[in-house]
């Protein structure tokens, strides 16, 4: 044991020490949200500095805690009386929920464990391969479904779907996903949309960044909820009118298992086109208090839960980071050309309060900015032609909700909340003079909104057949909206200028109807409106879910949707000839689409499945520009505000078939193989129809893990492998006009034929290698990330280079290693 400590000690002494550039920066575009990932990858960082402290011999057989509360799928309401069983314990461990539906079971030994949950008249339910570590105790949130037909003393066993929605009302096209998989996937780095990137048509719209496209849709078509309300972008270094970022704002220290839908959503969500990550958050540990500290290349965090007082069922979580890349620049250490900055908060405090119901405070919070300097050399502007720029990039957001939770008896309950949210995005660029002294801005924008919004959803579930839910969301919009730029032109332009508030409403109804055992159906209806303008969409869903066998299922599913333009959009100004300015798109309707899925769902075994699904998507009123000369289409659209007039005259269909092959994980094994092949078009003004920019046409992920344990007796150490390889049709791209390029001296496209060009195929390989100990009280987790483990140079676009006038590519990130270091105690 003398030894161990000695070698913690050393080990935490070379990760200190050990900084390292692995290659010379490979040139590639830049763009205003440049993330930390593009500065990685230029000066790669390897380090870890953490307790690696000494412990106590590890006991023969290290147990831990295993407690929860069973309640109903659909009601909430707890379900006293339920027997848990631990699963090939022995002597058998089991226990049953006393009459808040809470449970305990005592002295599990750590490592993978299974129980098995049973109770009158409701399935049966399954959970395999939990994560049971010393550090801390496992509290589950468990939702039991409740059988149509009327038992007596029988107990009704269902067949295991580990990744079914959480949402009873979602039938096509959506699955759970677990906190463990952002954690455990290759290079996911404890990301949602990263993650994401495993699942059939979900694309990474680039390396740098975790945007993600959705069966060829656009980025910006993504809905991210939290508790049940739609929140900003919760993602570092994000432009306006985004979905993602740099770095992902969201603690996986505070996420629960969650929902991920891709098409034809369910009735409850509104204002988006392409997908909604549907998160949910976990309650603290009301009974003892805990702590998480992790040091790696994207941060330092710490971790504290806990109950409120003795006696209270009260809890609190929050969870704080900071950027590891400035405390480094702060210790002089050099990252490039680039300072970089960003920290958040995440928290989430539960308040029982008895027969009032239950309180809750959640929310998060992040800052994160960029400065980027002027190199005084004209030699290398031609090289690269930021380098003649300085920018600022600064990216805020954050939300605070107030959610009361109150059951009515054991068949309905009403979900209340209040929400402030808002975001601040802002980009500043000045472009040095040939005296290589004199800066003079050619490019400003600075926008802030905020939003208030209001949420009440009501609940009920009428018998075993029957379930409805439907509420009402209000949200005030308050917007402070700038832009200036000198395109074509020597002076800086004022594009947008707009401050003010306007207001949107949503209503919604759905019924879950199950005919039989086999036959289940959801129907319901979406109303959004827009007041600044007063447009609005009634939107009919329905879905149906037939069960041909316990191993055979097949569902079909449709959805309108609609979704907001960019705020900014309606504010654009044109000048008249009059000297006056008008607003062009004030009056745009809101953008739709017509979804419908077709799936079919093979159970091979208890641990595995073949899904495929066939999908069309019919999108009209999509803005696009009024100049027939011009292929604006906002369906191509990934960040910021279109200045052009704008109509909604414009179409885009998006058809395919997805294929999924997935093992869960069982005996320490788990792989998910995606494979996806589509056609994504849009029509713009000139009446023709091009390929999107997101059009790769086909796509195929595996992602593949594995874990030993190396002490199968005491179960304390564990070394996981795990792999995620992407191969997929190149993004699409505009031809360069090379004559006009050395007209204007820089790039200049033909935009008569865009998207035209595909890029070459695009191939990345993601590793992961993990080592988990559990002490007597403590678990350690030392975890390398390698995106782009053989440093493929994956092509991102062309451009046109000065020095050459030639035509040449820019590059997608390098090998990027992110190793960190996690204890829980």
């Amino acid at each position: 044991m003398e030894t161990l400590k000695v070698i913690h000690l050393l080990t935490g002494i070379a990760l200190l020490l050990l900084i390292g550039a692995f290659e010379k920066p490979v040139k590639r575009k830049r763009s205003l949200h440049s993330t930390p990932f593009n500065s990685i990858g230029k000066t790669i960082l390897l380090f870890i500095g953490l307790l690696f402290i000494s412990h106590r011999a590890i006991s023969q057989n290290t147990v831990q805690t295993l407690r929860g509360t069973i309640v109903d799928k659909v009601s909430q309401s707890p379900l006293p009386g339920a027997v848990i069983m631990l699963l090939n314990s022995n002597p058998l461990n089991a226990t049953s929920a006393d009459e808040e539906g809470r449970f305990k079971l005592s002295n599990v030994v750590v490592g993978k464990q299974s129980i098995k949950i049973t109770f009158m008249g409701y399935k049966e339910v399954v959970m395999q391969n939990l994560s049971v570590n010393a550090g801390k105790e496992l509290v589950l949130t468990i939702q039991m479904e409740e059988d149509i037909h009327t038992i007596n003393e029988v107990t009704v066993e269902a067949k295991i779907e580990k990744n079914k929605p959480l949402n009873e009302f979602s039938s096509v096209s959506s699955r759970a996903f677990s906190v463990e998989e952002t954690q455990k996937f290759a290079a996911a780095v404890n990301d949602p949309a990263r993650m994401a990137t495993s699942f059939a048509g979900v694309l990474q719209a680039g390396d740098g960044s975790n945007f993600i496209s959705i069966r060829g849709n656009s980025p910006s078509g993504l809905l991210w909820r939290m508790e049940g309300v739609e929140i900003p972008n919760p993602n570092h270094f994000s432009s306006a009118s985004t979905s993602g970022g740099g770095v992902s704002i969201l603690s996986s220290q505070l996420l629960g298992n969650s929902d991920f839908s891709t098409g034809a959503f369910a009735a409850e969500y509104g204002n988006a086109l392409s997908g909604v990550f549907d998160l949910k958050l976990r309650k603290g540990n009301n009974q003892k208090r805990e702590y998480t500290l992790q040091a790696g290349v994207m941060g330092i965090d710490a971790a504290a839960e806990g109950p409120i007082k003795k006696g209270y069922d009260g809890s609190y979580l929050v969870n704080y980071r900071y950027s590891t890349l400035n405390l480094l620049a702060k210790m002089g250490v050099p990252l490039g050309d680039a300072i970089t900055n960003f920290q958040d908060l995440s928290y989430n405090v539960s308040l029982p309060a008895g027969n009032l119901g239950v309180f809750s405070v959640f929310g998060f919070g992040g800052l994160s900015y960029q400065k980027t300097f002027a190199v005084a050399d004209s030699l290398k502007w031609k090289e690269d032609s930021f380098k003649r720029y300085n920018g600022n990039f600064i990216a805020n957001t954050g939300a605070t909700g107030i959610s009361h939770t109150k059951l009515f008896g054991n068949q309905s309950y009403l979900r209340t909340v209040l929400m402030g949210s808002g975001t601040e995005n802002g980009y500043t660029s000045e472009k040095m003079q040939n005296d290589l002294s004199t800066m003079i801005k050619d490019y400003e924008e600075r926008h802030l909104q905020s939003k208030f919004t209001v949420s009440s959803v009501y609940t009920r579930k009428f018998n075993s057949r029957n379930n409805i839910r439907t509420g009402i969301i209000l949200n005030q919009l308050n917007y402070s909206i700038q832009q200036k730029d000198r395109v074509d032109t020597n002076v800086l332009i004022t594009r947008l200028l707009e401050k003010g508030n306007t207001q949107t409403a949503n209503a919604f109804f759905q019924w879950n109807h199950k005919f039989t055992d086999k036959l289940t159906t959801n129907i319901g209806a979406h109303y959004f409106q827009l007041m600044l303008n007063n447009t609005w969409s009634l939107e009919p869903r329905a879905s149906i879910k037939y069960d041909i066998n316990p191993k055979h299922n097949i569902s079909m599913g449709y959805g309108l949707h609609s979704q907001l333009q960019p705020l900014g959009v309606y504010f654009a100004r044109q000048r008249e000839n009059d000297g006056t300015f008008t607003q062009p798109n004030k009056n745009l309707e809101l953008s739709k689409a017509h979804h419908i899925v077709l799936g079919y769902d093979w159970n091979i075994t208890s641990f595995s499945h073949i899904k495929t699904e066939v999908y069309y998507q019919h999108l009209f009123n999509i803005a696009i520009s009024k100049d027939k000369n011009n292929t604006f289409s906002m369906l191509n659209a990934m960040d910021g505000y279109n200045t052009n007039p704008l109509s909604n005259n414009g179409l885009g269909k998006n058809y395919g078939v997805e294929l999924t092959y997935e093992r869960f994980m069982h005996n320490n094994l788990y792989y998910l193989l995606s494979a996806s092949l589509y056609n994504s078009e849009y029509k713009a003004a000139n009446g023709n129809w091009y390929s999107t920019r997101f059009n790769t046409n086909q796509a195929i992920t595996f992602t593949i893990g594995k874990e030993w344990t190396l002490s199968e007796k005491r179960k304390s150490r564990v070394i996981g492998f795990n792999i995620k390889t992407m191969y997929m049709g190149g993004w699409r791209t505009t031809p360069i006009d090379i004559e006009k390029s050395k007209q204007k001296g820089e790039t200049a496209y033909i935009t008569s034929r865009s998207f035209e060009l595909q890029n070459p195929y695009y191939y990345r390989l993601d590793l992961r290698i993990s080592l988990k100990r559990n002490y007597k009280h403590l678990t350690s987790t030392l975890a390398l990330d390698l995106q782009n483990a053989t440093n493929r140079k994956n092509v991102g676009g062309e451009y046109f280079d000065l020095n050459t006038n030639t035509i040449k590519y820019w590059y997608q990130a390098p090998l990027i290693p992110i190793l960190s270091y996690k204890i829980e105690f």
